[in-house]
């Protein structure tokens, strides 16, 4: 009678857990049918007798709240992945200033460019089904790209997702945040300025770089938003990462938008391209996402894939501002994908920015070690957090990455650039 209680009760606890996964970030659609694994927030890495590692975690737990006083700052996610499992997970500040509701590791935020990365792989898991010839030039797929001289018909799906169109950065990204219509806009690229031939050097962008959604969703025979979702999302236990305005402004635990003191309007612009800046989810789910990219699991991301996505194709300029910019090196872009050296070391990842809202993803491959974090302000100082992580890794002195103490005076409001940035581009 006892195991029958048992059996009853465990029955019960995965009809909850798949209820739980459908219904609890206010999102209607259903799921795809694969197992989904969930993580109860009683096992998060997310007090200080839950640390270990090489990484100095109260210290950084410390300069991190210190940096959540900032009047700069709304709220603020970070965990740290070391040598491959999830050893740091900690929430400051608040989701939404006029409510002062705090941020829980449930609370979704958007990832903006790091959107690219999701793209990047979907495109190299479907070359490797041979769904998809990345060397086929755009133009092949009647896409709406246009390009000047007609130069769609030779850049291939590789160019558009390694950033080597050879339009002026961020072309027409301020029209898209004036409404207009990405698919009219790509249209009219055609008349855009170059600043190099296409297909010859680095020069970043969104509208152009969304293109993708158009021949993936093709290749995949599915919306691109559920082709990602479905593909990797589902199977990894993602179950707060997704797509669009309506499922993040929808969830019960959102981070709305701040410049300084003061909440902002949601704008859609970069949700629609998808491909270029249209992923939410929490701060676990996009650690777990790092844990695939470090080849964590290979039943859903095949290191061929990985490694077809990483590679580089193409140099840029060395990245950062000010004295970060000095410290790294070697620069190079992938299929939606960054790496470069610092301290001797090769990392990987991207970051991204829209408007109240910023993000980063940066690890180093060779140990498995990295930061992910998401905050909802347009301050870019937090960039600089993987960096002091990296440094107490390898056990370096700190380089003040952190150093609250060189900044100009707090003020009681900020200004930023609304516009979907990457962060580490020049």
């Amino acid at each position: 009678m006892q195991r029958f209680f048992l059996l009853l009760i465990a029955i019960a606890a995965l009809g909850f857990s798949g209820w739980f996964g459908l219904h609890a970030f206010g999102g209607g659609q259903p799921l795809a049918s694969v197992p989904i694994p969930i993580k109860p927030p009683e096992n998060l890495p997310d007090t200080a007798a839950e640390w270990r590692g090489r990484i100095d975690y109260r210290a950084l737990d410390q300069q991190l709240s210190d940096l959540a006083q900032r009047p700069e700052m709304a709220g603020l996610a970070v965990a740290v992945v070391e040598d491959g499992e999830l050893r740091f997970v900690r929430t400051y500040g608040v989701a939404d200033k006029s409510t002062g509701a705090p941020v829980t590791p449930q609370t979704l935020f958007r990832w903006a460019s790091v959107s690219k990365t999701a793209t990047g792989v979907l495109a190299a898991a479907l070359a490797s089904d041979g769904a998809i010839d990345l060397d086929r030039p755009v133009g092949d797929w009647r896409t709406s790209l246009r390009l000047p001289g007609g130069a769609e018909a030779r850049v291939t799906l590789e160019d558009v997702l390694a950033q080597r169109t050879g339009l002026t950065k961020n072309a027409y990204d301020e029209k898209l945040e004036e409404g207009q219509s990405p698919a009219l806009l790509r249209a009219s690229l055609a008349a855009a300025p170059l600043q190099c031939e296409p297909g010859t050097c680095h020069t970043y962008q969104n509208i152009a770089f969304d293109t993708a959604s158009e021949i993936l969703a093709r290749a995949a025979n599915e919306p691109f938003a559920n082709a990602v979702e479905d593909r990797f999302f589902r199977p990894l236990g993602m179950v707060s990462a997704g797509y669009g305005m309506a499922r993040l402004t929808g969830a019960k635990d959102w981070a709305r938008p701040h410049r300084g003191h003061d909440v902002r309007a949601v704008k859609e612009a970069y949700w629609r391209v998808p491909a270029a800046a249209g992923v939410e989810s929490d701060i676990v789910d996009f650690a777990t996402w790092m844990q695939a990219m470090m080849g964590d699991r290979p039943d859903v991301l095949p290191q061929p894939v990985l490694q077809l996505a990483h590679r580089p194709r193409v140099g840029t300029a060395r990245l950062y501002g000010g004295t970060l910019r000095q410290a790294t090196g070697d620069a190079a872009y992938g299929l939606g994908w960054r790496s470069f050296t610092y301290g001797g070391h090769r990392l990987a990842g991207h970051s991204g920015a829209v408007a109240g809202y910023r993000a980063t993803m940066i690890f180093e491959p060779a140990t498995r070690t990295g930061v992910v974090a998401m905050w909802n302000s347009d301050w870019g100082f937090p960039f600089r957090i993987p960096f002091t992580v990296i440094d107490s890794y390898h056990q370096r002195g700190d380089a003040g990455w952190l150093d609250l103490s060189e900044l100009p005076p707090a003020r009681g409001r900020t200004d930023a650039t609304p516009v979907a940035r990457d962060p580490l581009a020049p």
